[in-house]
């Protein structure tokens, strides 16, 4: 059997082998590392993304968070709820389509913008909130990379209206409540989370990791047929 993921890794075997050498140079320049076998992999991915060797160390997982993506996955069509655009475009859509996921954001909505404008809060707020109306967010993925106020309205939700989504991928990235925000998600052991500490981020980190478990719920598919 083939070793190669046939849906969620590189096309041509001339892609795969520039990501599996980039890998491998990841994996000889981080050396020893703390993660397990399960983690190490997204986080290799996050490396790749950024060629920034910080998130070796920054980032940190619930004990169940890998596996619980990795389920959700498999179960097939699960909801997967970004808080912002950039997320869902930078998602793979055949890599997605695999497993029946369709991605969703509500961020530029025009009733979160206009709750956001009357409630004098923030449309990643809103769009947190209106993404549980629509009971999007129990079993769901739920992937944070631009809006610390998103992520701590979820924590809110989780903690006060019994949300529970299958994960949650915190990395906002910024100055201001970012970090915050994701020892916030950390501190609760309601729902699995996988959160980068401090205050690097962003969505392209999520959509790295995001990719990196449907390579892995992808292996698992394989080596269960």
């Amino acid at each position: 059997m083939s070793s190669v993921n046939t849906v969620t890794e590189q096309l041509t075997r001339a892609g795969q082998a520039i990501e599996h050498d980039s890998f491998a140079i990841i994996d000889a320049e981080a050396g020893p590392h703390a993660y397990t076998a399960a983690q190490w992999p997204i986080v290799r991915r996050m490396i790749h993304a950024n060629a920034d060797f910080d998130f070796n160390g920054l980032t940190d997982f619930h004990p169940g968070a890998v596996e619980a993506g990795v389920q959700a996955m498999l179960r097939g069509g699960a909801a997967m709820v970004a808080d912002v655009e950039m997320i869902c475009s930078g998602l793979s859509r055949p890599r997605l389509a695999h497993f029946g996921i369709q991605p969703q954001q509500f961020i530029s909505d025009a009733d979160v913008i206009e709750a956001a404008q009357r409630e004098d809060s923030t449309r990643a707020v809103q769009a947190m909130r209106k993404a549980h109306r629509l009971g999007l967010l129990s079993g769901a993925i739920v992937g944070i990379g631009n809006a610390p106020t998103a992520l701590i309205e979820l924590v809110r939700l989780i903690r006060e209206e019994g949300v529970r989504p299958a994960l949650v991928i915190g990395m906002p990235v910024g100055f201001v409540s970012a970090a915050e925000s994701k020892d916030l998600m950390a501190q609760q052991d309601e729902v699995p989370w996988i959160v980068i500490r401090g205050r690097k981020g962003g969505s392209t980190l999520v959509v790295a990791a995001l990719h990196a478990l449907l390579s892995l719920a992808e292996a698992r598919q394989k080596a269960q047929a």
